[in-house]
């Protein structure tokens, strides 16, 4: 039970690694907020966790006052918070610069990164009241390599390695933590959107890393463990490069 005791806020919790992400933290005996644009799938997600185990939150990360307001509820809820994982994200459509539109750059900018600020910005008080804690942004193996057609996807993830590196600084003396997890290409619902099936994202996709296929999501979620618990408590403004290779070719 390596995070007993402990309380997790996680954005894009209803869905793919953020839902894995819940899943593996209450096995390992924290308490959980889902906080997700689809707020009724959250509360689904929360029944099925246990209900003095899990909460579910709509939340759309982009919201200041929203955000502030839900990891407040969150932690009036459990008395504590000690973990934040900000996992929201949205995709753009695979054209150039030149050929995106400025609401995609701007809804890229919003939830992926504005999301990842906001979540920090308004949980941080909370972690220093517990003490310590450990901030996880969700970033990507495209935060270190860049993909034809996803140049503000690829802006965004690198600004949360940076980002992560900063909150790691401000904030050591207060004993929060902060780093990125970044997965490769990993089998979710959404990547099975983007490829027709998932199948075809296997196919096309998979050989793309060295490994031969795409990740599971139990492996990214067994990836944020480590990064929440004591385990990696000499860890902080740095990355945890999950990508079956991807990034070393």
């Amino acid at each position: 039970m390596r995070l007993d005791g402990k309380t997790a806020f996680i954005t894009g919790g209803a869905q793919g690694i953020g839902l894995a992400t819940a899943k593996a933290f209450v096995t390992e005996g924290a308490r959980v907020a889902i906080a997700d644009i689809n707020g009724d799938r959250a509360a689904q997600e929360a029944v099925g966790l246990g209900s003095d185990k899990a909460i579910g939150v709509s939340l759309d990360v982009g919201d200041g006052a929203a955000v502030k307001a839900a990891i407040d509820q969150a932690a009036n809820h459990f008395g504590r918070l000690d973990i934040l994982v900000a996992g929201a994200a949205v995709m753009t459509p695979g054209v150039s610069i030149e050929d995106l539109e400025e609401d995609d750059w701007d809804a890229a900018i919003r939830v992926n990164l504005k999301g990842a600020f906001l979540v920090a910005k308004h949980g941080i008080g909370h972690l220093r009241k517990s003490g310590k804690g450990s901030i996880i942004l969700i970033a990507s193996q495209m935060g270190r390599v860049a993909w034809a057609g996803s140049t503000a996807y690829c802006t965004t993830k690198g600004g949360l390695l940076q980002m992560a590196k900063g909150i790691a600084l401000d904030h050591v003396s207060d004993g929060i933590r902060a780093n990125t997890l970044s997965p490769g290409g990993t089998a979710t619902d959404r990547l099975s959107i983007k490829f027709g099936d998932m199948d075809t994202a296997e196919r096309e996709w998979g050989p793309k890393h060295p490994m031969g296929r795409l990740g599971r999501v139990e492996e990214i979620a067994a990836g944020a463990v480590y990064l929440a618990s004591d385990e990696s408590s000499f860890m902080t403004g740095t990355d945890l490069l999950l990508d079956g290779g991807y990034s070393a070719w």
